[in-house]
């Protein structure tokens, strides 16, 4: 029971503020607005848990690190949103897909479900902010998964500042991003993404023991690489000239790291 309180009440917070979010998607005729509240929710969840649970020293340096990726990435999806020409092509995609029923579709397929997955991605969080987290007891396996961590937050931001600065020039326009850190792999962007969160699980199970901390980064690997992230994105990028010789040279999501040597020329080509 002292577990399932603190968990049960994050959970709830998430499902009200994405119900709210879903309404406001509504009337926009913008799902793709729930892409500005991914990383809040998990700051959400966080400051929910340790409201109801003063935090240890691990806890409050798992709400340090949550709190500087969540900052980093909401920024540039809200920069990146504002941007846009019209709703993010995945949404798009499934708006045309459902039809007249699609806002009504939208809230279980869409926010209702990224509610529940952001919570269960947050394993590292609740490992580190639910009641009978040890006291800090940083050892290796921390360290290594700060390093991760710094890593991972480092290569999202550089591929999406690249990302970003490529689709800024009119002259690029309908073209693939191929240099920079798009020459080792397609979807630097996600790799980046992998690693924070595998490194914040280190992190979490290397402050409290708690080995299922390990949970929320495996489930959200499996999300990027097999439903959400790659597979969708894969299918846009597939029509565009230029994308059948760049995926037969560049892996999707995981480096060849013998043939890296080769590529710097193109990756500094990117910086």
């Amino acid at each position: 029971m002292e577990i399932a309180l603190p968990a049960t009440a994050s959970l709830v917070a998430l499902l009200i503020l994405f119900t709210l979010v879903w309404r406001a998607s509504v009337k926009l005729a913008d799902a793709g607005i729930i892409d500005l509240f991914w990383a809040g929710g998990f700051v959400l969840a966080a400051a929910v848990e340790a409201a109801l649970n003063p935090p240890t020293e691990g806890g409050w340096i798992m709400l340090t690190l949550v709190g500087i990726w969540a900052a980093r990435l909401t920024s540039h999806l809200v920069h990146r949103h504002r941007n846009a020409q019209g709703e993010d092509a995945r949404y798009a995609a499934m708006r045309r897909e459902g039809g007249p029923d699609w806002p009504a579709q939208s809230l279980k397929r869409v926010f209702l479900v990224q509610a529940l997955a952001l919570w269960a991605v947050a394993t590292p969080i609740h490992a580190t902010l639910l009641p009978g987290a040890a006291a800090l007891q940083a050892g290796p396996i921390a360290v290594v998964g700060g390093v991760l961590f710094l890593l991972g937050l480092a290569t999202e931001a550089a591929a999406d500042w690249q990302l970003m600065r490529f689709k800024a020039d009119p002259a690029r326009r309908g073209q693939i991003l191929q240099d920079g850190l798009y020459a080792i792999c397609r979807h630097p962007n996600y790799l980046g993404e992998i690693m924070v969160w595998w490194g914040l699980g280190l992190v979490a199970f290397g402050l409290t023991d708690r080995a299922w901390a390990l949970g929320g980064p495996a489930l959200l690997t499996f999300f990027i690489v097999k439903v959400s992230g790659v597979p969708p994105l894969e299918a846009v990028l597939a029509a565009r000239p230029g994308y059948a010789e760049w995926a037969e040279r560049t892996p999707a999501l995981w480096p060849r790291w013998a043939t890296i040597p080769g590529k710097l020329g193109n990756i500094k080509k990117g910086a």
